[in-house]
């Protein structure tokens, strides 16, 4: 399977630096094209969340680039490929912790990562970073890890309240901040024609589902240039409206 991609990010209209970290990587492999991406958002305020963040892309680098083959060489499943996964993100969040408790100061990451094999998807994250699926549909593939999301599951707000509600970016967990996390894991089918959309939380907030449906068509997504277009339109539409994180994306086209 082919790929068009996009990977845009911005530090918006309010903060002074970009917490938000991006990873896009293709490999050519025995199964064919392999597509792995990653976004993180960081959180610790100055430098202390860019480098939280920073450190968890760096790992997925590395680990796509030098235990990722072993494992699929070592023969892929489900399974094997969710424990190594897993083993990354537990890893960081115990070095991340570490380096906290030394210098006395919280940080920590959300993590959304995105794999493609042949036929199929797997998504992993942590915290409230999205992975997305648009067909003639848009789909939330991933499950935020917040206050509001665990209130809406007991039932004690709707939707629309937690838009507004003063701990909507409360986290339960993340990745550095949290002593004890449990990433969700993720897999499905894809074919050719399909949107996956990774963002951060900022990407999101103001924009809604009709106007991601309308701009993320895979009908209208034909060339890169286009994709990468979309990417920066998106971008600056939040902005306009005022969006104040930063503002990150990933876009992946199947083709």
């Amino acid at each position: 399977m082919r790929f068009l991609t996009a990977l845009h990010t911005d530090v918006g209209i309010k903060k002074k630096n970009n917490q938000d970290s991006a990873l896009l990587m293709e490999a050519e492999t025995e199964k064919g094209n392999v597509l792995f991406t990653v976004i993180c958002d960081g959180m610790g305020g100055l430098a202390k969340g860019e480098l939280a963040s920073a450190t968890v892309i760096r790992a997925f680098s590395d680990w796509f680039e030098k235990t990722f083959p072993e494992v699929l060489y070592n023969g892929l499943t489900d399974e094997t490929l969710k424990r190594s996964m897993e083993d990354v993100i537990h890893n960081m969040n115990s070095k991340i912790s570490s380096y906290g408790r030394e210098l006395g100061i919280n940080l920590g990451t959300t993590v959304v990562a995105l794999m493609i094999i042949e036929d199929k998807f797997y998504c992993i994250n942590v915290g409230d970073s999205r992975c997305y699926h648009i067909t003639n549909e848009f789909s939330q593939i991933t499950k935020d890890h917040s206050y509001v999301q665990r209130e809406i599951d007991m039932g004690r707000m709707t939707q629309e309240e937690a838009k507004n509600h003063p701990q909507r970016n409360v986290l339960l967990q993340c990745v550095g901040a949290s002593d004890y996390i449990v990433p969700d894991f993720f897999e499905g089918k894809v074919k050719e024609n399909e949107v996956f959309m990774l963002c951060s939380d900022g990407f999101r907030h103001v924009i809604s589902t009709e106007e991601f449906v309308k701009y993320l068509n895979p009908t209208l997504l034909q060339d890169k240039k286009q994709i990468e277009e979309v990417a920066e339109q998106l971008t600056e539409l939040n902005k306009n409206r005022r969006e104040e994180d930063n503002i990150s994306v990933i876009l992946v086209r199947t083709k």
